[in-house]
């Protein structure tokens, strides 16, 4: 069985393929896969996706993927015409010629813009398309893929736009490898003081420079209170690790831990010794905070395309398993007296780590690994 992933725009639309790859490994001995399995993965290029998927053995092909910008007014009009009109047309013929000599079974499209020219070139060889929605409000390139799509899953229960006879709601595939950790390997990684509640930030695999900023101002204070682990970003790393040095007394410095990116051996350990996490919202965020069964304060990014990160977190939140600030709102001392609060209310952090696991769906890698296996027999 030949699959062909598509994707691409965000560490968001790589780690669920990821994810789904490795559920179908786990079956590759069901009679359904007598011959075998096959990834590929094409999108356009990008270093940081080419090293996970390798690592997980998809072999990786480029097609060239035209982005529309919402932003920047008439700068981005130019950009925007040579995107549509030359490399998505070259990307599809891209897609076209390498499809044609990979001949997959099906295509598993995760969306993003660099999904379109392979969705679109599978749909002209006549071959199967499921697609994965993580977010409530679908993007373009997803809301021109459903189209060609013969089954899309969805993450959340109100995600708009696709056909209901279409949709199936599954939840967001995660790796549940991170939800298999160590708090004493956490400890000893990151040398955790112990002693104080474990807050979590995070601001997605590039950091998030606000929330930097804000926590910064806040630190000395926050961490009289709390043992802080902060995922700050590659970029932002070495400026925030020296602010901190400068802002906080060297006897509470060594409960604050920045780190720039952790990967998925640190942040199985590092989630299994958190007890409260602040995040960005995106889909996959989400998901594994709720499978964790984690309290948590969610911070849309305000610019994500078609404000899918406030409509995600809205929709978590209402479920009672988490508390949205958003940026606009976001006053650095309001911001901490909220988390004292939450934290210091044992009945409410139990409440919103009920609903979180309610809400959680840890099997929608597997759903649709067996969906892909069904499909291809039929």
């Amino acid at each position: 069985m030949k699959i062909l992933f598509t994707g691409g725009g965000t560490g968001g639309h790589i780690l669920p393929i990821i994810a789904v790859a490795r559920e179908l490994r786990k079956q590759q001995d069901s009679p359904e896969l007598a011959g075998g399995l096959e990834f590929f993965y094409m999108g356009p290029k990008d270093d940081f996706a080419e090293i996970l998927l390798s690592q997980e053995g998809i072999k990786v092909y480029h097609a060239l993927a035209g982005k529309i910008r919402r932003y920047g007014g008439f700068k981005t009009l130019f950009p925007n015409l040579l995107d549509t009109f030359v490399k998505t047309p070259l990307g599809i013929f891209q897609a076209l010629l390498r499809m044609f000599l990979l001949s997959p079974d099906l295509i598993l499209s995760k969306g993003g813009y660099g999904a379109l020219p392979a969705t679109i070139a599978g749909w002209m060889l006549q071959i199967p398309i499921v697609l994965h929605e993580s977010d409530t409000v679908p993007g373009l390139s997803n809301r021109v893929g459903g189209f060609f799509a013969s089954q899309i899953f969805v993450s959340f229960p109100r995600t708009s736009f696709f056909p209901a006879k279409k949709m199936a709601v599954v939840g967001n595939p995660i790796r549940k490898g991170v939800l298999v950790g160590s708090k004493e390997e956490a400890q000893r990684l990151l040398e955790l003081k112990g002693g104080k509640p474990v807050i979590l930030f995070m601001g997605g695999s590039q950091g998030a420079q606000r929330i930097n900023d804000m926590l910064l101002a806040i630190l000395q204070e926050a961490l009289k209170d709390f043992e802080i682990i902060h995922q700050a970003g590659e970029k932002n790393f070495v400026q925030v690790r020296e602010e901190a040095k400068t802002v906080v007394d060297k006897e509470l410095l060594p409960y604050y831990h920045a780190v720039s990116f952790l990967k998925e051996q640190e942040l199985r350990h590092v989630y299994a010794a958190t007890d409260f996490i602040v995040s960005r919202a995106g889909s996959g965020s989400i998901f594994e905070i709720a499978a964790l069964g984690k309290p948590s304060i969610l911070i849309p990014l305000p610019e994500a395309a078609q404000n899918h990160q406030i409509q995600n977190a809205y929709e978590y939140a209402n479920t009672g398993a988490a508390i949205v600030l958003e940026e606009s709102n976001l006053a650095p001392h309001f911001f901490l007296e909220k988390l004292r609060y939450l934290v210091s209310n044992s009945q409410e952090l139990a409440k919103m780590s009920a609903a979180a696991l309610q809400f959680a769906k840890p099997e929608a890698a597997t759903t649709i690994a067996r969906y892909l296996i069904e499909s291809s027999v039929k």
